[in-house]
């Protein structure tokens, strides 16, 4: 019975002195599988690419940045995405305000790393004076016209009920067949338009874009809205002319064109933006 005893306690000894098996060892081991099955690998996230445009959508951790050429492209951004301004980190390195800095209508430069399809931003820049006119344009403040004139102000005051306006200039940019991308003669028209409506009195620019009848009806209406984001975006990125002097923009589709579509002449003619200088009939002379 002693006998018995002496090799119970050293049975019990030596399984005590066993490592226990547990779901924690076994993750750390892929030799070992939990129920049967081994744990999936999670394959870590790799550079993604550098996206840059205008924030023109965000919905809780998500952007939506349009590009120059009218391209939209979605990013998420969580706690650990850096937020920094031509000055330094933004808001003094706390993250959670500085994510509320992205703004609608905040030009940005964005690092991204790819996670399966998603893309996570790992870090957003922009310009400090972008960031400025972004928030003055949030928050509707008088200082939104840089000019601070009294005619401007008298502009800011009175756009709610001014459907009448002069039409100044217009330019037309022109366009490949179904693309919404800008040629350099384009890039450089756009920029002497804005030069010379600097030059205006309370002018404001409405951008409009148009398709040839290539295409089917929802087609050509996407495609003239994408012409008329690609303008708009380059008249502000490159041309720094100011978010707030513009007016709401459109697409048209097919619609008013300049000459025939039944010649390829007449169809380049329609592939167009025209860009609009206008000044309100109350503030013109001002």
């Amino acid at each position: 019975m002693r006998l018995a005893s002496r090799f119970t306690s050293l049975a019990l000894s030596a399984a005590l002195a066993l490592p226990l098996a547990s779901p924690a060892l076994a993750q750390q081991d892929p030799t070992i599988t939990v129920n049967g099955e081994q744990p999936p690998e999670v394959a870590p996230p790799t550079k993604g690419p550098d996206i840059k445009g205008i924030i023109s959508a965000r919905s809780g951790d998500k952007l939506q940045v349009t590009a120059a050429d009218g391209t939209n492209t979605v990013v998420t951004f969580n706690a650990a995405t850096q937020i920094k301004s031509g000055s330094g980190l933004f808001g003094g390195g706390r993250s959670k305000l500085g994510t509320e800095a992205l703004l609608n209508g905040l030009p940005v430069t964005v690092k991204t790393l790819q996670s399966g399809s998603t893309l996570i931003a790992s870090q957003v820049t922009f310009r400090g004076n972008d960031f400025k006119t972004a928030s003055m344009i949030r928050n509707g403040t008088a200082q939104g016209f840089a000019e601070q004139t009294a005619a401007t102000e008298a502009l800011r005051g009175r756009m709610g009920d001014i459907d009448k306006y002069n039409i100044k200039n217009t330019t037309n940019v022109y366009f490949d067949t179904g693309k919404a991308a800008l040629s350099d003669k384009a890039k450089a028209d756009l920029c002497a338009t804005a030069t010379s409506a600097e030059a205006t009195d309370n002018a404001l620019m409405l951008v409009v874009g148009y398709t040839d009848s290539v295409g089917s009806e929802d087609y050509n209406q996407t495609l003239s809205e994408k012409r008329a984001g690609s303008v708009i975006n380059y008249l502000q990125q490159a041309c720094h002319w100011k978010p707030y002097r513009m007016l709401t923009p459109t697409g048209m589709a097919e619609a008013d064109p300049l000459a025939s579509n039944d010649t390829p002449e007449g169809k380049a003619q329609n592939r167009r933006v025209s860009v609009n200088i206008l000044v309100s009939k109350g503030l013109d002379g001002l």
